[in-house]
This record gives structure tokens, C-alpha cells and sequence, in this order.
């Protein structure tokens, strides 16, 4: 049967899923309606792990039925349809010739592709298509675009202090409290040769009767995309999301900056907080994560350190990805400064490696959909930036694996920060470095075949080759960036041999991985 028309038809995508969102300010039950899908096409333009897919899936499922809960009509197509349409321009096309509605309402989405296809299809279509911007963020894209005029340099700490400043964020009088704007030297701790010691246990949700049908249906349709989804216990609702950050905020946040950057070989989740993929589903917002952390260290149950860490990287880092992703895209994601054209090892999508910190990272990738941000900075976008692998699939892999893998803020980190494709937009030089950091960081070179300390021979760490040799490729690019000055320097205590050396076994370890 024809379903009534509607007036406007609210168009929400997978990472869109609150309810007081811009799309639904003058929402009128009684003549506007909400329009959700599930597609083929966004679990496989990458091919989205197992983890990822379950993540929006069930969390879209769920976000359904709190909108039917809150009296709003859902036209929700699910993937297993017997008519679902592969595309969201297929499925928003059929249900605008069955609803005829006469305007469509988003909220701007979270990846230029998408922006653009979806304004494309309304044009196609002949219905107006109304974006409004997305209340969630703290920085609107006009204000990052505003700040940014006339920046020589849009670096994290300028931005960081602007906004802690513009919303009273840890402030007294003006001033940061402490007398400081943030306490990084104090949040790089390791965890010492005992390691870890008894770590509080991760927020894990049991996946209900809507996420175990997600499970089965992923299982059977996406049989091989990578990862392993039999353990999903993410949180896929708001409630389930705001129970999260407040067992974070008790259990995790007091030891949060001392070793947010410290690894351990098989401690998946260590102290950090694992809200970033609620956050980008919307399910949580960033003034409520920030008010929370504060309200921790106001009431003595967090450490100052601890507390600034973590806001820098909701209020600072997060929204400055935002801003660089959407004033410097399309081009953005085309960028290769380094002129690096390898391919990605396969490895990356199983895990078989013989080095011991890329098999703990890739490994925990692949189970869970997750890792902290310096095993993705430090070890899986450390390895493929030395080794030379193009950019863009380096991109394309973390969009797929992680479950809070978003374009806006997935992309500058991986193409800007990781592997210094934008030639220094975001990074003032690129993050390189030899096997010795992954040794001070963790402890995952003690069980590994490989020694950090040397750069040539049989036992010599690949990260440490490739760091070298990294160095000798790029000399004549590097020497242009002043803090690259003591890195080139230690170059000139390599003789012609030792160099030689280190590139043909740069040159065997990338025909070895090929």
C-alpha cells in the first residue's frame, strides 16, 4: 500500500544517530517522517571489518527504535530486504517516489562523499535538500574556517588554547589552571619492567537480540571482510554509551595521562577511555565527556594531568581534525608530499607478522576493531610510513577496520599525522622514529625475534632499517625542516657502506613483505 506523502523527509546517517540533532529541530510528527538505511555500498566502498559493520549497524537499529519510542515515523530499510537497494542514492530515490516528500532535512554528514552524492541525488531528484550544521561539534566548520584565515600554520596547540579559552574549559580568571596549557611531558609514562599490574576491567556491553541478528547477518554477508565479530560488546545505545563514560571516568580517567601513551603486549584496553567510536556515532556528546572529566578533577577523583590530557584530545584534537578535514578536502585526501607509492603489506589484514608489536596491534584490530591512538600513530601508521606505503591506502585501511572509523576525523589523522602526506598542514615534521621507541613504550621487544638496537644483519628490527633508510630517501626533503636538523645530523656518522648497507636491506625487507 502507498504510504501518506510527508512533508519533510529527514534524512539520518549511521554516524548522525541523536535525537536532538539539527535535522529534527521543527520535526512534526504528524506530517514529517525520518529516513534511515542500511547499504552494501557503505560497508564496501572499504571493505569494512566485521566489528565496524556490526558497530553502525546495531547502532543504527537501536536508534530506531528510540525514535518510533519518541513517536517519530521511521522509513528504515535493512540490509536483508528482500528489495534493498545497494546504494543510498537507490534507496533514497525509491522512497522519495513513494513518500513524495517535499523537502529533505540532514544534518551535515561526516564524509565529503556522502555530502556529495546525497546533494547530487536530491538534484537529480528535483527536491530541495536543506544541510544544517551539526550542533555536536564545539567548533562549527565556518568558525575553524574563520580561525584559520591567515594562519601560516594551523597547529593543535594555538587551536587547543583558543577553545579552552572560548568555553571556560579549565580555566580560572584567564589562565590555564595549573599555570600551564597542557601536562604532555607528564603523560608519557611507561609501565616499567613488572608491567601494568591489576587494570580495571573495559566497559563491555553483551550484545542483545538486535545486535547478535547484526552479528549473524555480517557473519553471512560480509564472510570475507576482515576481523572477527564473535566478540562485539561495544555500547550501541546512548544509555548503554553514557554508562561507558561514567565507568571511565571512575575506573580509567585518574591513571589516564600517566600512561596514555604506554603499550603492553596483550592489554588491549590499559586505561583509556574506548568512548571515541560513541562519540562519533553521536551517541555521546563532546560537552558532556568534557563536563564529566571536569567535574572529576573539581571534586578530587581525577588528577589535573590526567583531566587536561584527556580533554586535549575531545576539545582539541578532535575538533581540529575536523576543521582541517573540512576546509582543506577534496584535495586533502589526494596528497602525497612524500611521494610514497608501496603497496600495503598483507599482513595488515591478518596479523601474520613476525614482529611482535605489529602482530599484538594488528592482532587486537582485527578481534576488537580498536586500538589506542599511539598503536595507530606509533606502530601500524609508524611502520607503514617508513616502509613508503601510498597514503591513500593506508587511509582506506583504517577506515575499514576501526568501529570509530569516520572520514573527518579518520583521514587527517592518517594522512596528516601518520604519514605526513599533507607535508606538514597538521604535523611540524613527520612522526618517525626506530624500533627504540617501541622499546621505551612497551614491552613488546622482549619477546620479539628482532633487536631495536641494530639497523643492519639478521636480527636487525625492521622499524630501525626502515627508520634509517627512511632518513637516506628523504634527506634532501627533510633537511628544509628546521627539526629535522638533529635526526640528518646523525646521518654524517654513517660511512658510504653503512648506508649502502641499510638501503639494500631497506630494499630486501620491502621485497620480503611485497
Amino acid at each position: 500500500m502507498t504510504q501518506p506523502s510527508v512533508r519533510h523527509l529527514i534524512v539520518v546517517l549511521g554516524d548522525q544517530l541523536d535525537a536532538e540533532a539539527a535535522a529534527f529541530d521543527d520535526f512534526d510528527p504528524t506530517q514529517d517522517a525520518v529516513w534511515m538505511a542500511e547499504t552494501m555500498q557503505e560497508s564496501t566502498h572499504v571493505p569494512s571489518s566485521k566489528n565496524r559493520s556490526v558497530m553502525f549497524l546495531s547502532a543504527m537499529r537501536h536508534f530506531a527504535h528510540t525514535l518510533r519510542d519518541l513517536q517519530r515515523r521511521v522509513c528504515y530499510q535493512h540490509l536483508d530486504d528482500a528489495q534493498a537497494a545497494p546504494t543510498l542514492s537507490q534507496a533514497l530515490a525509491r522512497d522519495v517516489a513513494a513518500l513524495g516528500p517535499q523537502r529533505l532535512i540532514m544534518t551535515a554528514p561526516g564524509e565529503w562523499r556522502v555530502l556529495h552524492e546525497l546533494r547530487h541525488t536530491a538534484h537529480t531528484l528535483g527536491v530541495p535538500l536543506e544541510v544544517r550544521p551539526d550542533r555536536h561539534f564545539m567548533c562549527s566548520v565556518r568558525e575553524f574556517a574563520a580561525y584559520a584565515k591567515g594562519r601560516k600554520q594551523l597547529r593543535l596547540e594555538g587551536f587547543y588554547r583558543h577553545m579552552r579559552q572560548r568555553h571556560d574549559v579549565l580555566m580560572h580568571n584567564g589562565e590555564p589552571i595549573g599555570g600551564q596549557w597542557n601536562f604532555d611531558k607528564d603523560n608519557r609514562g611507561t609501565f616499567g619492567a613488572k608491567g601494568p599490574g591489576t587494570l580495571p576491567a573495559p566497559t563491555r556491553v553483551a550484545p542483545d537480540a538486535i545486535t547478535q541478528d547484526v552479528m549473524q547477518l555480517v557473519q553471512q554477508r560480509m564472510a570475507d571482510h576482515p576481523g572477527d565479530c564473535s566478540g562485539f560488546a561495544w555500547p550501541v545505545t546512548r544509555a548503554q554509551a553514557l554508562l561507558s563514560l561514567q565507568d571511565f571516568v571512575h575506573h580509567r580517567l585518574p591513571h589516564f595521562g600517566t600512561y596514555q601513551d604506554a603499550m603492553w603486549e596483550g592489554q588491549v584496553w590499559l586505561y583509556h577511555a574506548h568512548l571515541s567510536a560513541a562519540l562519533n556515532l553521536k551517541l555521546l556528546r563532546p560537552r558532556e565527556v568534557i563536563g564529566a572529566a571536569v567535574a572529576a578533577y573539581n571534586q578530587g577523583h581525577a588528577p589535573l594531568q590526567a583531566t587536561e590530557g584527556f580533554v586535549r584530545q575531545i576539545l582539541g584534537w578532535r575538533e581540529y581534525v575536523r576543521g582541517i578535514y573540512w576546509t582543506q578536502m577534496p584535495d586533502y585526501a589526494t596528497r602525497n608530499a612524500l611521494d610514497a607509492h608501496g603497496d600495503l603489506p598483507a599482513f595488515y589484514w591478518s596479523g601474520n607478522t613476525d614482529m611482535a608489536c605489529l602482530a599484538d596491534a594488528i592482532g587486537q584490530t582485527l578481534r576488537h576493531g580498536y586500538a589506542h591512538h599511539i598503536q595507530r600513530l606509533m606502530v601500524t601508521g609508524l611502520y607503514a610510513l617508513l616502509l613508503g606505503v601510498r597514503p591513500q591506502a593506508v587511509h582506506q585501511w583504517y577506515l575499514a577496520m576501526y568501529v570509530d572509523a569516520v572520514e573527518w576525523v579518520e583521514l587527517p589523522n592518517t594522512l596528516g599525522m601518520s604519514q605526513y602526506a599533507d607535508g606538514g598542514v597538521m604535523a611540524s615534521k613527520p612522526y618517525a622514529a626506530s624500533g627504540a621507541y617501541i622499546k621505551r613504550m612497551s614491552n613488546h621487544c622482549k619477546g620479539c625475534r628482532y633487536d631495536p638496537g641494530q639497523r643492519t644483519g639478521p636480527a636487525a628490527c625492521p622499524f630501525t632499517i626502515l627508520y634509517w633508510d627512511f632518513l637516506l630517501r628523504h634527506q634532501a626533503t627533510l633537511q628544509r625542516n628546521p627539526r629535522m636538523a638533529l635526526p640528518l645530523k646523525h646521518l654524517t656518522n654513517l660511512s658510504p657502506q653503512d648506508q649502502a648497507a641499510i638501503q639494500a636491506q631497506a630494499h630486501a625487507h620491502r621485497q620480503h613483505v611485497a
